[in-house]
C-alpha cells in the first residue's frame, strides 16, 4: 500500500517530480547499469531490456502515485513479479534484483533531496519511496518463488520419468533414453547403483548426496539413482547421508541393467529387517532364499519332512554338523556340547536321513532348510552363527568325525 500522507502533499510537489521524470529515469538507470556490471551483467540482449523496462516503470509509477494519490500500482507489481521469474530463469538469486531496487531508490533519494523541496515534503516522499521499493522487491520474490515452485515441479516430473525408463521392465531405446537424460540435464554415466529408502524425501537426499545422483518416489518409498557408484569415496558419501535411515543399496550395475539393482534394492528393502544402510551384495543368499514369500516354508517342509523323528537337541547337531562340513570336533565346539555326543546324534539322524548325508546335494538342501527354520524361529539351534573357512575337501565322505 503506497504511503497514505502522499494525499496531503502539495500539489506542486507531484507537479515538481513530474518535470523531473526523464533527470530520474536517466540517473537510476546510471546507477543500475554500474551496479549491473558489478555482478557481471549488462543491459543488454533481453534480460537488460526486462529491467530497463523496470526502472522505468518504477520511476514512472513512483511519480505518478505522488502527483496521483488514486494510481494504481497492479501493473507495476506485476512488472517486478515478472522481472523476478526471470532472475530465476536466468540462474540469479533474487537478492540480485533487490540489490539494484535498493540501490537505484538511494540514489533516486539522494537526487531528490538536492531539489528544492519543503523538509516536511522530503520526510513523506522518503517513507513514500523506501515502501514503495519494498513493494516492488516482494513483488519480485513473489514472481521469483513461483517460477521456483513451477520449476521443480518440472523437474521432478522430467526426473521420476528419467528414473522410471530406468528401472522400467523393457529397457527403453537408446534414443528415448538419451533425450529423457537430456531433458533432466543428467549425463548418462556407465554404471549405476539403485537405492531403495524407507522415507518421500528423495529429492533432498539427492541434493544431499550429490555427484548427480537423482531419486524420485516409486511405491511409496524414495528411489535414488546413484551414477559411478564406484567412484572412491560415493558410497561413503551416501552412506552418512542415508545414517539413521533404513535403505538397501543395490549392485553397482552398468546403465542397460538398472532394473537388476532396482529390483535387488527394493526386495532387500521388503525383507531385509533392521535400520540402516543394507548392501544386496552382502546379503543376496537372504534375497535368494526369501524372494518368494512362502517358498522356503515349501522347501523346508519338504526337506525336514523326516525331522519330525528328530528332537531339538539332534536338529541343532544336524545344523551344526552340515556348517562345520561334517567336522565333529568343531560341530561340538559350535553347540558347546561333547564330540561323543555329536557322534551319538548323528547316528541316530543318519538312521532318519541316511544316504543324503552323502549326497553333496541333499546336503545342501538340509542346511538351506534348517537354516530357514532358524531365521523363521521355528526351531532353536545353538550353532555358531560364523560360516566356517575350512576348504569344501575337508568334508571328506559322508563318515562323521
Amino acid at each position: 500500500m503506497f504511503e497514505p500522507r502522499v494525499a496531503d502533499l502539495p500539489a506542486a510537489v507531484g507537479e515538481r517530480l513530474r518535470e523531473l521524470r526523464p533527470l530520474l529515469r536517466a540517473r537510476v538507470l546510471g546507477t543500475v547499469r554500474t551496479v549491473m556490471s558489478g555482478q557481471g551483467r549488462s543491459l543488454s540482449g533481453g534480460q537488460g531490456r526486462g529491467l530497463t523496462l523496470g526502472v522505468e516503470t518504477a520511476v514512472d509509477a513512483f511519480v505518478e502515485a505522488v502527483a496521483s494519490p488514486a494510481y494504481d500500482l497492479a501493473a507495476t507489481r506485476a512488472v517486478f513479479a515478472e522481472l523476478g521469474r526471470t532472475e530465476f530463469r536466468e540462474g540469479h538469486r533474487v537478492d540480485a534484483l533487490r540489490a539494484v531496487l535498493t540501490v537505484g531508490g538511494r540514489d533516486l533519494w539522494a537526487y531528490l533531496v538536492g531539489q528544492d523541496l519543503p523538509p516536511d515534503a522530503l520526510y513523506v516522499l522518503a517513507s513514500a519511496l523506501f515502501g514503495f521499493l519494498d513493494e516492488l522487491a516482494g513483488a519480485a520474490a513473489e514472481g521469483y518463488l513461483d517460477e521456483q515452485d513451477a520449476n521443480a515441479r518440472d523437474w521432478d516430473t522430467v526426473r521420476r520419468r528419467l528414473i522410471t525408463l530406468l528401472v522400467q521392465p523393457d529397457p527403453p531405446g537408446e534414443a528415448t533414453l538419451q533425450a529423457a537424460a537430456d531433458a533432466a540435464r543428467w549425463p548418462l554415466p556407465a554404471t549405476v547403483a539403485v537405492v531403495s529408502i524407507d522415507s518421500t524425501d528423495g529429492e533432498r537426499l539427492a541434493r544431499t548426496a550429490g555427484n548427480g545422483t537423482i531419486a524420485t518416489v516409486i511405491d511409496d518409498a524414495t528411489r535414488m539413482i546413484v551414477p559411478s557408484p564406484a567412484t572412491p569415496g560415493r558410497l561413503t558419501r551416501l552412506t552418512a547421508v542415508l545414517s539413521g535411515r533404513r535403505a538397501a543399496l543395490g549392485p553397482s550395475v552398468p546403465l542397460a541393467s538398472a532394473r537388476v539393482s532396482y529390483r535387488l534394492s527394493r526386495r532387500a528393502l521388503d525383507l531385509l529387517p533392521g535400520d540402516g544402510l543394507v548392501r544386496c551384495n552382502d546379503r543376496l543368499l537372504d534375497l535368494v532364499t526369501g524372494w518368494e514369500p512362502g517358498l522356503m516354508d515349501r522347501f523346508a517342509e519338504r526337506e525336514l519332512a523326516a525331522a519330525g523323528q528328530l528332537r531339538e537337541p539332534e536338529l541343532a547337531t544336524l545344523h551344526a554338523w552340515l556348517r562345520e562340513q561334517g567336522q565333529v570336533v568343531a560341530a561340538a565346539a559350535a553347540l558347546h556340547a561333547h564330540p561323543q555326543t555329536v557322534r551319538y546324534r548323528m547316528r541316530k539322524i543318519r538312521r532318519v536321513f541316511g544316504a543324503a548325508l552323502d549326497d553333496p546335494d541333499a546336503r545342501l538342501r538340509l542346511q538351506l532348510a534348517l537354516r530357514h527354520r532358524l531365521a523363521a524361529g521355528q526351531c532353536i539351534l545353538a550353532a555358531n552363527p560364523s560360516t566356517s573357512t575350512r576348504p569344501a575337501s575337508s568334508a571328506g565322505s559322508g563318515r562323521d568325525r
